[in-house]
């Protein structure tokens, strides 16, 4: 197996370590995971999460954060307890890779439209709006009392 290019497993590793955080000098344990789980790490030979959380634990003291010589020993660390025969399996695995985001997904079954269309509401929330959908804002949502009518001590209409 040919060697892997160590430059491009420290440029995705600098990918992950300033996802979230751009000013950062170094990566956490919830960046490590999230490396491991975009990269297809966690699986790789049944490693689970509390694996990938025990390596980085071991080599990396509470409230720090790993360097990229701290990646390369937690990197290999896994692969001779899942018994690899070398670390470059999971560096392939890592190379070329950045963080996935998940973001907001549009409706593909069309069930939004329904809560959107203010046309079909009922009740008191059809009164929220006219008849182009546009909503009456205060008008819409509280009772507007008009001093017009006759009531002891009514002082005349003040316009």
């Amino acid at each position: 197996m040919a060697a892997v290019d160590m430059s491009a497993v420290e440029e995705t590793f600098k990918k992950f370590m300033k996802y979230g955080d751009f000013k950062a000098t170094g990566m956490t344990g919830k960046n490590f995971s999230k490396l491991c789980k975009d990269c297809k790490v966690l699986g790789w030979k049944k490693l689970t999460q509390t694996d990938i959380d025990m390596e980085f634990a071991k080599k990396i003291k509470k409230g720090s954060r790993m360097s990229f010589a701290d990646f390369k020993q937690v990197m290999q660390a896994i692969a001779s307890k899942k018994q690899a025969e070398n670390v470059d399996v999971l560096f392939t695995m890592i190379v070329g890779k950045e963080p996935v985001t998940a973001g907001t997904k549009i409706s593909k079954t069309g069930n939004v439209s329904k809560m959107t269309d203010a046309s079909q509401y009922t009740g008191s929330h059809k009164e929220r709006f006219d008849a182009s959908g546009k909503g009456k804002g205060l008008d819409g949502r509280a009772d507007r009392v008009e001093n017009t009518g006759y009531v002891g001590n009514y002082k005349g209409d003040k316009k």
